[in-house]
């Protein structure tokens, strides 16, 4: 596992997190001197992404979060996009949230596995900043912010070796490998399968500095060529003309990672057969974690970096519905398995040190029992988790 993985995984969910609740948000605006007081407006689009993208890309928030530092769980990360969809005056349910996740996760996957090179997975992340610069261009402030991240990125990838760029985009065909929601789009793509598998090209370019397949060649020894053997492949390959610009400004060549949403059309989600047997054993909650003190010191760290920005005055927030009738989203909330279903916590772990020391007060309180082998000595003490914190 790559200690290097979070922050790739972070900011690629968070782009295609930010793709759904723009064309979501752009769907459901009305003009605004049509619209009633709680009916959205371009206005309101603007506001709420201008708001995410800020506590997304908060300074202390990246510091933590470019740390090396092993993945967490899909609960704990869920945790942290749950407070980031509502750090404006945005509201979601908890079916909604469901669905944004689930898009969020398939569309990241499938970028993973059709990656050429598994170096590309760094410019499927600068499609993403590129598209997300692109949301803010009339925010210098905010524009900085995601600058300084570019920065960090360019500066912490750079110097990775092939070797290493591939035990990340191993960890994160780890951590995605249970994942087979159906999604609509890529249904209609044909590009998944009915049981929310996907369907991988055996065409196209192949990677930057590698040849089209049908030649295999023999070298003595001394390294001379001896023999040389064609054969035909199944597949329609092409030399790429270019290679994409890891740069903070430039050509990325490869389209993985870039809005699929700016074609308007309905996106939707479906638990496949598999997904559906998965429930029966993806229990997370039931077995002890061992990396618990991990995660909920990574998530006090993390959550304590937010500033949100939560709706003042006579401001009481604005719904959004990520599916077409408010009946599909009452249908989907009571239809999903239980065990897929995130139950968030919200956990005020702000600035102040006074709600930090009751914070760390709670966590030092809970305790998990961690099954031991039957030879241990008696008497042993449960293991407490959530000291030191």
């Amino acid at each position: 596992m790559s200690a290097r993985t979070l922050p790739l995984l972070f900011l690629n969910l968070g782009g295609e997190m930010l793709y759904i609740l723009d064309q979501r948000l752009r769907a459901q605006s009305i003009p605004g001197e049509k619209a009633r007081k709680d009916e959205w407006t371009d206005v309101d689009r603007k506001r709420v992404m201008n708001d995410i993208i800020t506590t997304m890309f908060n300074k202390k928030f990246m510091e933590e979060l470019f740390k090396p530092q092993e993945l967490y769980s899909k609960k704990a990360l869920r945790t942290v996009y749950d407070r980031l969809a509502h750090a404006s005056i945005m509201r979601l349910n908890q079916a909604s949230m469901d669905k944004l996740y689930d898009l969020m996760t398939m569309a990241f996957k499938y970028q993973v596995l059709l990656c050429p090179r598994p170096k590309d997975i760094l410019l499927v992340t600068f499609n993403h900043l590129d598209a997300i610069k692109d949301f803010i261009r009339d925010s210098p402030g905010i524009l900085n912010q995601v600058d300084e991240t570019f920065r960090q990125l360019i500066e912490t990838y750079s110097c990775l070796s092939a070797g290493e760029f591939q035990l990340i985009r191993q960890t994160l065909l780890i951590f995605f490998q249970d994942m087979h929601i159906r999604v609509s789009i890529f249904l209609k793509d044909k590009v998944q399968n009915s049981n929310g598998r996907f369907v991988l090209p055996i065409s196209g370019p192949v990677p930057w500095g590698t040849e089209v397949p049908g030649l295999i060649r023999v070298f003595n020894h001394n390294g001379d060529e001896v023999k040389r053997t064609e054969f035909t492949t199944d597949g329609n390959y092409v030399t790429p003309q270019r290679e994409g610009s890891f740069d903070l400004y430039g050509d990325r060549v490869l389209k993985l990672g870039t809005n699929m949403y700016s074609v308007s059309r309905p996106v939707e989600t479906h638990m496949s057969g598999s997904s559906k047997n998965l429930a029966s054993h993806a229990k997370e909650n039931i077995v002890p974690n061992p990396l618990a003190k991990e995660e909920l010191n990574f998530l006090a760290r993390l959550l304590g970096g937010l500033e949100i920005n939560k709706p003042g005055g006579s401001e009481t927030g604005f719904r959004l519905n990520l599916f077409t009738t408010d009946e599909e989203e009452e249908h989907a909330a009571l239809t999903r398995p239980e065990e897929l279903s995130y139950k968030v916590i919200n956990i005020e772990a702000t600035q102040e040190p006074g709600r930090r020391a009751e914070l760390s007060r709670i966590l030092g309180e809970l305790e998990v029992a961690e099954p031991r082998p039957p030879s241990a000595g008696k008497g042993e003490d449960l293991l407490a988790l959530m000291d030191g914190l």
